[in-house]
């Protein structure tokens, strides 16, 4: 059993140095005359022709996108060695468990998400595909719809055989920041990999935290993948969005804004603060970190040398739209500046009234 347990926990963390496999079918022209490098990796040009009309609302970086990101995380992170130490099964992270167990989606962390599994099921079946690379393949296609964003890597071939994971490997709004660097560290995340996946949030909003306003977004450009976030959750902040202060939201800085308390607590938190502030004016930066990182969490708990690299079925996203800057109102007196090793990078004030944000609207 110790030898079986060795073997399992060494195939898992070799997600981090294997290389992709190369299928002895190498280069294939598939439906539409489109090209990839492997045979395989055809049927995901028709998945995509699919989702893009029929998911993302032909195209859009909108609500099914940031939904279709936030799965990939909540499916991905669940992998725990420490729980395989203790002799407990451990979650076999991006396995697709969290479209094929229902008992995943009862996981208070996963409140919400079984709409976008609701949804995504249907595409994985009919095609069909497995869940765990449905789920990881939607992701990096939504997010390839975003103005600004990496294109995003896409490994193909997970079995479609799961175990339901394990409860509490979610990290909640709630948690402290001790917290949430552990349960990621666990999962085999640095601190400045927990910054680089956070930039998911600037394409993100809430639906469940305050239930009242969803669609509520966590910065004022929700629908261009750029640095905004990393400069609004450091703005002082004392306006309620909605219907009180809620279990893991603090005071948000702009009127239709929310902000998270472990997006507070990280953006100033000794541990994460200085890696948080160098996104700010550097997105090229924030890119290669977050496409790292999101290639790191998709293939987690899984063997990377048993997958096809399928990443050039992912459509190249828009040039980024404008640079990031402070909102309508605000100056650098604004700024909470928690990183003291370098100085604060030079924005420029968005010119008008006090900034606003509009709820991001449902499909």
């Amino acid at each position: 059993m110790q030898i079986q347990f060795l073997v399992l926990l060494a195939s898992a963390f070799s997600v981090v140095v294997a290389s992709p496999a190369n299928p002895t079918k190498p280069g294939a022209t598939c439906s539409g005359g489109r090209t990839t490098a492997h045979a395989a990796c055809c049927v995901w040009f028709d998945v995509l022709d699919d989702i893009q009309a029929n998911l993302f609302d032909g195209g859009e970086c909108g609500e099914e996108v940031h939904e279709s990101l936030r799965l990939t995380f909540h499916d991905g992170i669940g992998f725990s060695p420490a729980l395989f130490r203790q002799g407990k099964f451990g979650g076999q992270g991006a396995d697709g468990s969290i479209m094929h167990h229902p008992e995943e989606l009862a996981f208070h962390a996963n409140g919400g998400i079984d709409e976008i599994v609701e949804a995504q099921t249907p595409f994985a079946i009919s095609h069909p595909v497995s869940f765990g690379d449905f789920i990881q393949f939607a992701g990096a296609v939504g997010v390839s719809n975003c103005p600004g964003a990496p294109r995003l890597e896409f490994l193909a071939g997970r079995s479609n055989v799961s175990r339901a994971s394990p409860d509490l490997l979610v990290p909640e709004p709630f948690d402290s920041v001790t917290k949430i660097l552990n349960r990621f560290g666990d999962a085999g995340f640095s601190s400045d990999e927990v910054v680089a996946l956070l930039a998911s949030h600037t394409i993100a909003a809430q639906d469940h935290v305050d239930p009242t306003i969803p669609g509520t977004p966590f910065d004022s450009t929700p629908n261009d993948f750029d640095a905004q976030f990393f400069v609004e959750t450091l703005l002082t902040a004392n306006l309620v969005p909605g219907n009180g202060i809620n279990q893991g939201q603090v005071f948000s800085p702009l009127a239709g804004e929310f902000r998270l308390q472990s997006d507070a607590l990280l953006a100033r938190d000794s541990r994460t603060a200085c890696e948080w502030q160098s996104f700010i004016g550097n997105e090229q930066q924030m890119n290669a970190k977050f496409r790292a990182a999101m290639a790191k969490l998709a293939t987690t708990g899984q063997t990377r040398s048993l997958l096809t690299d399928c990443s050039d079925v992912i459509p190249v996203p828009p040039p980024a739209r404008r640079r990031v800057t402070l909102p309508a109102g605000r100056t650098r007196a604004d700024i909470q500046v928690a990183c003291r090793a370098t100085p604060f990078p030079s924005l420029t004030s968005d010119p008008g009234p006090a900034t606003s944000i509009p709820a991001v609207p449902p499909s």
